[in-house]
């Protein structure tokens, strides 16, 4: 899933703005720390049943393309 710009939305009044999962207050940090903790994808929607695996996808793409932007060439 390259686009995921109809999962990720970013709310003022959702967690202090941070990226989430659209109609969620899951953030994309969150999902990225589960899965840096070891839990796979499905073992997170098990624990979140609002999520799908695609929201798990949108999350990669989304922080894989922030980083993307971040990067500065010298």
């Amino acid at each position: 899933m390259a686009d995921y710009h109809d999962r990720i939305v970013l709310d003022p009044g959702i967690r202090s703005g941070k990226p989430i999962i659209r109609g969620t207050r899951i953030t994309v940090a969150d999902i990225l720390d589960y899965l840096a903790g070891g839990m796979s994808p499905s073992e997170i929607v098990v624990d979140f049943p609002d999520l799908h695996e695609y929201d798990i996808r949108a999350a990669l793409a989304f922080a894989a393309d922030r980083e993307r932007r971040l990067f500065t060439p010298l």
